[in-house]
């Protein structure tokens, strides 16, 4: 058997099927000019790598790591607050498959009354159309490669290519960025505490769960809402999932 078909088979070899060199530079900047060049040569003007919107952290401006849009747009739609609840955001939730939108990808859902200047912008600045698809790294962090312009539906083998491009720089920028971790170390009760909060139960039935008194439960939690710097459980669990500890 040759050496990269017994690689392959053996799942010990990743250079097989990557041109990352493991090691090479993939800084922020580096990865935004690797995401500008993905735009170049699919015929795309503008250009968006963010992570998923969640939790505690639904803006635009939090999660933006690569763009390049016009500022004007960029300070206008952090201020109306919309990307969380966007129509590109809503369909890559729905499926694992790249996604092309036609019309108003990052207008808001709902009826909004700052959905007509939006899509006004939008349209002065050339982002008419936007293909789009949502990856994870190594630490299943999850992020959304948006290209935005005025050219027409990519080929199948165009999408494919642009895939595997991007889950070759995320895999090296996973690798640079290790996931966010509190400042403190949640213990095994503290994150039980937060799991069972998580699925709807109350201190006193997390009590009985875990065959402690509901004073017990309720340190727990206090103490694991210090460690995450939260005001209420809602947010220590909101970045307990940010941390993946639940």
């Amino acid at each position: 058997m040759k050496r990269q078909e017994r690689v392959v088979s053996d799942g010990a070899d990743d250079a097989v099927c990557s041109r990352i060199v493991s090691g090479q530079d993939m800084s922020a900047e580096r990865l935004n000019d690797c995401v500008a060049e993905m735009a170049r040569e699919t015929g795309f003007n503008h250009y968006l790598l963010a992570e998923f919107p969640r939790g505690d952290r639904s803006g635009f401006a939090s999660n933006c790591l690569a763009c390049n849009w016009p500022q004007e747009l960029i300070d206008f739609y952090e201020e109306v607050d919309l990307f969380y609840c966007c129509k590109l955001v809503a369909a890559l939730k729905k499926t694992a498959m790249p996604v092309l939108c036609d019309k108003a990808s990052f207008e808001s859902t709902a009826a909004n009354q700052e959905n007509q200047r939006l899509a006004a912008l939008f349209t002065v600045h050339g982002l008419k159309t936007t293909f789009a698809f949502a990856l994870h790294d190594m630490h299943l962090r999850q992020y959304i490669f948006a290209f935005s312009g005025e050219r027409a539906r990519l080929t199948r083998a165009e999408v494919m290519e642009q895939v595997f491009r991007a889950m070759e720089f995320l895999e090296l920028f996973g690798q640079q960025n290790p996931v966010e971790k509190p400042s403190e170390s949640l213990g095994n009760r503290e994150i039980e505490c937060l799991r069972w909060s998580a699925a709807g139960k109350s201190s006193e039935e997390i009590a009985i769960i875990l065959d402690l008194s509901a004073h017990t439960v309720v340190g727990y939690l206090k103490s694991a809402m210090r460690k995450l710097d939260s005001v209420n459980r809602m947010q220590a669990i909101a970045r307990a999932f940010r941390y993946r500890l639940l």
